[in-house]
């Protein structure tokens, strides 16, 4: 089994800021040469989520308002009180959506069918 590993630095606003990470991502799988595979997409941040959503602006707007209507900014959480912190609500929303996404590859191309033929859904980074 062949691994490659390649490192996409993406910089948020934060307080939820959603980011498109789908051309980075197949830049590393076409940089790979992998024609067949599994491309896994892991955040390390503690306060960062990955998922795929279709990136048009009422799709991002109803993701966002979700995870502020389940996860407000200014729930009490004690994250917040035992750290002196402000940070709790993006510490339990990276936890709802998730660090990673595996993507397949097809064709040297990330999610051939998945992703690559429905452009409209794309990979997302969903910061704090």
């Amino acid at each position: 089994m062949t691994v490659h590993g390649g490192l996409l630095k993406v910089a948020t606003a934060g307080d939820g800021e959603v980011v498109d990470l789908t051309d980075g991502i197949a830049a590393v799988v076409r940089q790979s040469g992998v024609q067949t595979g599994v491309a896994v997409v892991f955040a390390p941040g503690a306060t960062t989520g990955v998922t795929t959503i279709e990136f048009e602006p009422g799709a991002v707007a109803d993701l966002r308002s979700l995870l502020d209507r389940l996860i407000p900014a200014d729930a009490g959480v004690e994250h917040n009180a035992l750290n002196g912190d402000t940070n709790g609500h993006a510490h339990l929303r990276a936890a709802l959506v998730g660090p990673s996404e595996s993507i397949p590859v097809v064709g040297g191309a990330p999610g051939a069918r998945h992703l690559a033929a429905d452009r409209a859904r794309r990979l997302r980074r969903s910061g704090p």
